[in-house]
Protein backbone atom coordinates (compact mmCIF):
# COMPACT_ATOMS: atom_id res chain seq x y z
CA UNK A 1 0.00 0.00 0.00
CA UNK A 2 1.12 3.46 -0.86
CA UNK A 3 2.41 5.29 1.76
CA UNK A 4 1.64 8.85 0.10
CA UNK A 5 -2.03 9.89 -0.90
CA UNK A 6 -2.76 10.59 -3.89
CA UNK A 7 -3.31 13.42 -6.66
CA UNK A 8 -5.35 13.34 -9.43
CA UNK A 9 -6.22 14.86 -12.44
CA UNK A 10 -9.69 15.17 -12.39
CA UNK A 11 -9.62 16.31 -16.27
CA UNK A 12 -9.48 12.14 -16.62
CA UNK A 13 -12.97 12.48 -15.90
CA UNK A 14 -13.89 13.10 -19.25
CA UNK A 15 -10.62 11.80 -21.05
CA UNK A 16 -10.43 8.45 -19.21
CA UNK A 17 -13.51 8.31 -17.22
CA UNK A 18 -12.89 4.38 -16.44
CA UNK A 19 -9.38 4.48 -15.15
CA UNK A 20 -10.14 7.77 -13.30
CA UNK A 21 -13.09 6.41 -11.50
CA UNK A 22 -11.18 3.63 -10.60
CA UNK A 23 -7.93 5.22 -9.11
CA UNK A 24 -10.14 7.77 -7.23
CA UNK A 25 -12.36 5.07 -5.72
CA UNK A 26 -9.10 3.32 -4.76
CA UNK A 27 -8.07 6.30 -3.36
CA UNK A 28 -10.78 6.68 -0.70
CA UNK A 29 -11.39 3.43 -0.20
CA UNK A 30 -7.87 3.37 1.25
CA UNK A 31 -7.18 7.29 2.74
CA UNK A 32 -10.42 8.91 2.84
CA UNK A 33 -8.29 11.46 1.14
CA UNK A 34 -7.61 12.46 -2.15
CA UNK A 35 -5.87 15.49 -3.93
CA UNK A 36 -7.50 16.85 -7.20
CA UNK A 37 -5.22 18.88 -9.48
CA UNK A 38 -6.61 20.71 -12.77
CA UNK A 39 -10.08 21.60 -11.33
CA UNK A 40 -10.69 24.48 -13.50
CA UNK A 41 -10.87 26.94 -10.46
CA UNK A 42 -8.75 29.92 -11.52
CA UNK A 43 -6.09 31.03 -8.86
CA UNK A 44 -7.22 34.62 -8.56
CA UNK A 45 -10.68 33.93 -7.52
CA UNK A 46 -9.09 31.77 -4.87
CA UNK A 47 -6.46 34.54 -3.96
CA UNK A 48 -9.21 37.34 -4.34
CA UNK A 49 -11.31 34.94 -1.54
CA UNK A 50 -8.43 34.72 0.50
CA UNK A 51 -7.70 38.28 0.54
CA UNK A 52 -11.12 39.32 1.55
CA UNK A 53 -11.11 36.44 4.20
CA UNK A 54 -7.89 37.94 6.08
CA UNK A 55 -9.51 41.53 5.94
CA UNK A 56 -11.68 40.56 7.78
CA UNK A 57 -9.70 38.70 10.44
CA UNK A 58 -7.48 41.26 10.30
CA UNK A 59 -10.68 43.58 12.22
CA UNK A 60 -10.79 44.60 15.73
CA UNK A 61 -12.65 41.67 17.92
CA UNK A 62 -15.27 44.10 19.00
CA UNK A 63 -16.25 44.75 14.77
CA UNK A 64 -16.12 40.73 14.14
CA UNK A 65 -18.76 40.10 17.63
CA UNK A 66 -20.99 41.75 15.87
CA UNK A 67 -21.63 39.44 13.45
CA UNK A 68 -21.66 36.65 15.64
CA UNK A 69 -24.97 34.91 15.95
CA UNK A 70 -25.78 34.07 19.62
CA UNK A 71 -27.69 30.54 19.73
CA UNK A 72 -27.07 30.39 15.88
CA UNK A 73 -24.67 27.03 16.02
CA UNK A 74 -22.17 29.04 14.38
CA UNK A 75 -24.63 28.41 10.88
CA UNK A 76 -23.86 32.13 9.62
CA UNK A 77 -21.36 34.61 10.29
CA UNK A 78 -18.67 34.85 12.90
CA UNK A 79 -17.25 31.76 15.45
CA UNK A 80 -14.81 33.51 18.27
CA UNK A 81 -12.01 32.47 19.11
CA UNK A 82 -12.37 29.23 21.48
CA UNK A 83 -15.63 28.13 20.62
CA UNK A 84 -15.37 25.01 18.61
CA UNK A 85 -13.97 21.74 20.21
CA UNK A 86 -13.01 18.50 18.46
CA UNK A 87 -15.38 15.81 20.03
CA UNK A 88 -14.37 14.17 23.10
CA UNK A 89 -11.50 16.74 23.07
CA UNK A 90 -10.82 18.40 26.26
CA UNK A 91 -9.54 21.69 24.93
CA UNK A 92 -11.07 24.08 21.94
CA UNK A 93 -9.56 24.09 19.05
CA UNK A 94 -6.98 27.45 18.08
CA UNK A 95 -9.45 28.78 15.88
CA UNK A 96 -12.06 31.52 14.34
CA UNK A 97 -14.29 31.18 11.77
CA UNK A 98 -16.51 32.88 9.66
CA UNK A 99 -19.48 31.13 7.59
CA UNK A 100 -21.22 31.06 3.88
CA UNK A 101 -24.06 29.36 3.17
CA UNK A 102 -26.23 28.21 0.18
CA UNK A 103 -28.46 31.68 -0.60
CA UNK A 104 -31.92 30.10 -1.71
CA UNK A 105 -35.27 31.73 -1.83
CA UNK A 106 -37.29 32.80 1.66
CA UNK A 107 -40.43 30.73 0.63
CA UNK A 108 -37.97 27.84 0.18
CA UNK A 109 -38.89 24.67 2.17
CA UNK A 110 -35.61 24.64 3.38
CA UNK A 111 -35.37 28.59 4.94
CA UNK A 112 -36.13 27.44 8.20
CA UNK A 113 -32.77 25.26 7.94
CA UNK A 114 -30.42 27.33 5.97
CA UNK A 115 -30.78 30.89 7.42
CA UNK A 116 -29.54 34.15 5.13
CA UNK A 117 -26.09 34.84 4.71
CA UNK A 118 -24.38 37.75 6.98
CA UNK A 119 -21.73 40.08 5.05
CA UNK A 120 -19.32 42.43 6.71
CA UNK A 121 -19.97 45.86 5.82
CA UNK A 122 -16.06 46.55 6.38
CA UNK A 123 -14.81 44.53 3.63
CA UNK A 124 -15.69 45.18 -0.09
CA UNK A 125 -15.65 41.94 -2.11
CA UNK A 126 -15.88 39.64 0.64
CA UNK A 127 -19.91 38.45 -0.52
CA UNK A 128 -18.65 38.61 -4.14
CA UNK A 129 -15.58 36.47 -4.01
CA UNK A 130 -16.72 35.03 -1.31
CA UNK A 131 -19.92 33.33 -2.44
CA UNK A 132 -17.78 32.87 -6.32
CA UNK A 133 -15.46 30.63 -4.34
CA UNK A 134 -18.57 28.58 -2.55
CA UNK A 135 -20.40 28.28 -5.79
CA UNK A 136 -17.03 27.19 -8.09
CA UNK A 137 -16.27 24.59 -5.10
CA UNK A 138 -20.06 23.18 -5.16
CA UNK A 139 -19.61 22.58 -8.31
CA UNK A 140 -16.18 20.43 -8.23
CA UNK A 141 -17.99 18.46 -5.76
CA UNK A 142 -20.45 17.77 -7.81
CA UNK A 143 -18.10 16.17 -10.10
CA UNK A 144 -16.41 14.41 -7.55
CA UNK A 145 -19.79 12.66 -6.06
CA UNK A 146 -20.55 11.71 -10.12
CA UNK A 147 -17.30 9.96 -10.03
CA UNK A 148 -17.79 7.77 -6.74
CA UNK A 149 -21.27 7.30 -7.63
CA UNK A 150 -20.13 5.39 -10.54
CA UNK A 151 -17.17 3.85 -8.44
CA UNK A 152 -19.63 1.95 -6.70
CA UNK A 153 -22.31 1.24 -9.16
CA UNK A 154 -24.83 4.15 -8.80
CA UNK A 155 -25.83 6.09 -11.82
CA UNK A 156 -23.72 9.44 -12.51
CA UNK A 157 -26.37 11.62 -11.52
CA UNK A 158 -27.12 10.05 -8.52
CA UNK A 159 -26.16 12.75 -5.82
CA UNK A 160 -27.66 15.68 -7.85
CA UNK A 161 -30.96 15.56 -6.97
CA UNK A 162 -29.82 14.99 -3.32
CA UNK A 163 -27.33 17.90 -2.97
CA UNK A 164 -28.91 20.71 -5.24
CA UNK A 165 -30.11 22.35 -2.10
CA UNK A 166 -27.88 21.24 0.76
CA UNK A 167 -27.12 22.82 3.71
CA UNK A 168 -23.25 23.26 2.29
CA UNK A 169 -20.70 25.72 4.07
CA UNK A 170 -17.77 27.44 2.93
CA UNK A 171 -15.68 28.03 6.32
CA UNK A 172 -12.87 30.53 5.59
CA UNK A 173 -10.74 29.80 8.93
CA UNK A 174 -7.71 31.64 10.62
CA UNK A 175 -5.35 29.97 13.16
CA UNK A 176 -3.70 33.19 14.83
CA UNK A 177 -0.23 33.02 15.69
CA UNK A 178 0.74 30.86 18.69
CA UNK A 179 3.04 32.95 21.13
CA UNK A 180 3.18 30.04 24.14
CA UNK A 181 5.41 27.07 23.48
CA UNK A 182 3.60 24.59 26.51
CA UNK A 183 -0.13 25.36 25.52
CA UNK A 184 -2.10 21.62 25.15
CA UNK A 185 -4.50 22.94 22.28
CA UNK A 186 -3.41 22.42 18.79
CA UNK A 187 -4.92 24.40 15.73
CA UNK A 188 -7.90 21.71 15.01
CA UNK A 189 -8.05 18.71 16.94
CA UNK A 190 -8.17 14.98 15.50
CA UNK A 191 -11.44 14.98 14.10
CA UNK A 192 -13.59 13.43 11.45
CA UNK A 193 -15.63 15.51 9.36
CA UNK A 194 -19.45 15.43 9.23
CA UNK A 195 -20.56 16.00 6.08
CA UNK A 196 -20.59 14.34 2.82
CA UNK A 197 -17.07 15.59 1.02
CA UNK A 198 -15.05 18.24 2.46
CA UNK A 199 -13.00 20.40 -0.09
CA UNK A 200 -10.26 22.17 1.24
CA UNK A 201 -8.32 24.89 -1.09
CA UNK A 202 -5.18 26.51 -0.42
CA UNK A 203 -4.19 26.30 3.02
CA UNK A 204 -1.72 28.67 3.24
CA UNK A 205 0.77 26.44 5.88
CA UNK A 206 1.56 23.01 6.61
CA UNK A 207 0.16 21.63 9.58
CA UNK A 208 -2.97 19.13 8.31
CA UNK A 209 -1.79 15.25 9.05
CA UNK A 210 -4.19 12.49 8.49
CA UNK A 211 -4.59 9.26 10.09
CA UNK A 212 -3.50 6.04 7.77
CA UNK A 213 -5.39 2.68 8.31
CA UNK A 214 -2.30 1.66 10.07
CA UNK A 215 -2.46 4.44 12.88
CA UNK A 216 0.29 6.83 11.60
CA UNK A 217 0.40 10.16 11.11
CA UNK A 218 0.86 11.11 7.30
CA UNK A 219 1.09 15.10 6.49
CA UNK A 220 -0.97 16.37 3.25
CA UNK A 221 0.78 19.69 2.35
CA UNK A 222 -0.69 19.96 -1.01
CA UNK A 223 0.74 21.58 -3.65
CA UNK A 224 -0.67 25.26 -4.41
CA UNK A 225 -2.67 23.88 -7.66
CA UNK A 226 -4.28 21.06 -5.71
CA UNK A 227 -7.40 20.84 -3.42
CA UNK A 228 -7.76 18.79 -0.63
CA UNK A 229 -11.34 16.61 -0.79
CA UNK A 230 -11.87 14.39 1.81
CA UNK A 231 -14.78 11.50 2.96
CA UNK A 232 -17.49 13.05 5.24
CA UNK A 233 -18.97 10.59 7.89
CA UNK A 234 -22.34 11.23 6.06
CA UNK A 235 -20.86 9.42 3.05
CA UNK A 236 -19.02 6.86 5.17
CA UNK A 237 -22.19 6.22 6.76
CA UNK A 238 -24.46 6.18 3.36
CA UNK A 239 -22.28 3.60 2.00
CA UNK A 240 -21.70 1.34 5.16
CA UNK A 241 -17.60 2.45 5.57
CA UNK A 242 -16.86 1.30 1.69
CA UNK A 243 -15.58 5.39 2.21
CA UNK A 244 -14.03 5.85 5.38
CA UNK A 245 -14.55 9.02 6.71
CA UNK A 246 -10.71 9.35 7.83
CA UNK A 247 -9.46 11.36 11.23
CA UNK A 248 -7.07 14.11 10.58
CA UNK A 249 -5.95 17.00 12.78
CA UNK A 250 -3.93 20.50 12.22
CA UNK A 251 -0.77 20.38 14.26
CA UNK A 252 1.44 23.20 15.66
CA UNK A 253 4.08 24.08 13.93
CA UNK A 254 7.32 23.80 15.36
CA UNK A 255 9.60 27.08 15.95
CA UNK A 256 9.07 30.35 14.54
CA UNK A 257 6.37 29.03 12.01
CA UNK A 258 4.29 28.49 14.79
CA UNK A 259 4.16 32.42 15.12
CA UNK A 260 2.83 32.66 11.63
CA UNK A 261 -0.70 32.72 11.31
CA UNK A 262 -2.43 29.90 9.22
CA UNK A 263 -5.50 30.28 6.70
CA UNK A 264 -7.55 27.50 5.11
CA UNK A 265 -10.99 27.15 3.31
CA UNK A 266 -12.56 23.92 3.85
CA UNK A 267 -16.25 23.95 1.84
CA UNK A 268 -18.37 21.17 3.58
CA UNK A 269 -20.72 19.53 0.87
CA UNK A 270 -24.06 18.59 2.59
CA UNK A 271 -26.75 16.80 1.36
CA UNK A 272 -30.50 18.84 0.83
CA UNK A 273 -31.54 18.58 4.65
CA UNK A 274 -34.73 16.06 4.12
CA UNK A 275 -32.39 13.88 2.77
CA UNK A 276 -32.69 10.26 4.48
CA UNK A 277 -29.31 8.73 5.07
CA UNK A 278 -29.80 4.85 4.57
CA UNK A 279 -27.04 2.54 3.83
CA UNK A 280 -27.21 1.94 0.06
CA UNK A 281 -28.18 -1.58 -0.40
CA UNK A 282 -25.20 -2.42 -2.87
CA UNK A 283 -22.78 -1.63 -0.25
CA UNK A 284 -23.98 -4.52 2.59
CA UNK A 285 -22.30 -8.13 2.13
CA UNK A 286 -21.51 -10.94 4.25
CA UNK A 287 -18.60 -9.38 5.28
CA UNK A 288 -19.94 -5.93 5.54
CA UNK A 289 -22.96 -6.17 7.22
CA UNK A 290 -25.41 -2.87 7.84
CA UNK A 291 -23.13 -0.69 10.31
CA UNK A 292 -26.40 1.62 10.40
CA UNK A 293 -29.83 -0.07 10.52
CA UNK A 294 -31.85 2.94 11.61
CA UNK A 295 -31.41 5.94 9.06
CA UNK A 296 -31.10 9.42 10.02
CA UNK A 297 -31.56 12.23 8.32
CA UNK A 298 -29.03 15.28 6.73
CA UNK A 299 -30.64 17.53 9.41
CA UNK A 300 -30.98 15.60 12.14
CA UNK A 301 -27.41 14.31 12.17
CA UNK A 302 -25.83 17.63 11.50
CA UNK A 303 -27.66 18.97 14.67
CA UNK A 304 -26.29 15.89 16.67
CA UNK A 305 -22.72 16.46 15.47
CA UNK A 306 -23.24 20.04 16.33
CA UNK A 307 -23.73 19.31 20.09
CA UNK A 308 -20.50 16.94 20.28
CA UNK A 309 -18.53 19.83 18.45
CA UNK A 310 -20.19 22.58 21.04
CA UNK A 311 -21.67 24.49 18.34
CA UNK A 312 -25.03 24.15 19.43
Amino acid sequence: MSSRIPTLDITRFDSDREAFVAELGAAYRQWGFAGIRNHGISQQSIDAAYDAFKRFFALPDEVKRKYHVAGGGGARGYTPFGVETAKDSRHFDLKEFWHIGREIAQDSPYAEFMPPNLWPDEVPGFREHGYGLYLALDQLGSRVLAALALHIGLPEDYFVSVTNSGNSILRPIHYPPITADDIPNVRAGAHEDINLITLLVGASAAGLEVRSQQGEWVPFTSDADTIVVNIGDMLQRLTNHVYPSTTHRVTNPPGEQARQPRYSVPFFLHPNPDFLIDVLPSTITADNPNRYPQPITAQGYLEQRLREIKLK
